[in-house]
């Protein structure tokens, strides 16, 4: 055990110790398969996937990249990398901004979308039996509501680092 030298750490005990490493691990095998399904049947990887999510559930298909980046919680960067692939599979367009000619818009295109509908069934499908499934209703919505006491904590702390929870 490692001494933080000022007295102040409280521990972990044995079962907060467990259901931690139980968290991360699971987490980090979950977010691989959903990964590896929609890359092994589709060539689309987990975050892809999101992007056309994010912009589906948009008026027009369409958002600010950075709206896009702050929804997803990921770095500008590699949101901007992840669309630049995107955009050469022909899956999403970016223009710039007609309100300011500044800002970048990301828009899902047909084909963007089509991909998306025959995408979308496998992704739940993998999301129910691997996670919602397992778990009985009331534990999965304490799921829900503790990561949502983390998100709006590490947001909180941090309100230049601020993800739009409301809008992701």
């Amino acid at each position: 055990m490692i001494d933080s030298g000022n007295g102040q750490t409280t521990w972990l005990d044995e079962e907060e110790q467990r259901s931690w490493r139980a968290l991360l691990m699971g987490m980090t095998l979950l977010l691989d398969r959903l990964d590896d399904d929609l890359r092994r049947c589709c060539a689309l990887s987990l975050v892809e996937y999101e992007i056309l999510v994010r912009l589906s559930e948009r008026e027009g298909r369409q958002m600010r990249m950075a709206q896009l980046a702050d929804a997803l919680a990921h770095s500008r960067s590699r949101v901007t990398h992840t669309v630049t692939r995107m955009e050469k599979a022909g899956l999403v367009e970016r223009s710039s901004s007609p309100e300011d000619g500044r800002g970048v818009i990301a828009s899902m295109t047909e084909k963007g979308y089509d991909l998306l509908a025959r995408t979308a069934p496998i992704h739940v499908g993998g999301v129910r039996e691997h996670l919602v499934d397992l778990a009985t209703h009331e534990d999965f919505l304490a799921i829900g509501r503790v990561m949502n006491a983390v998100s709006d904590n590490l947001v909180a702390a941090h309100p230049e680092m601020e993800i739009r929870v409301k809008d992701a």
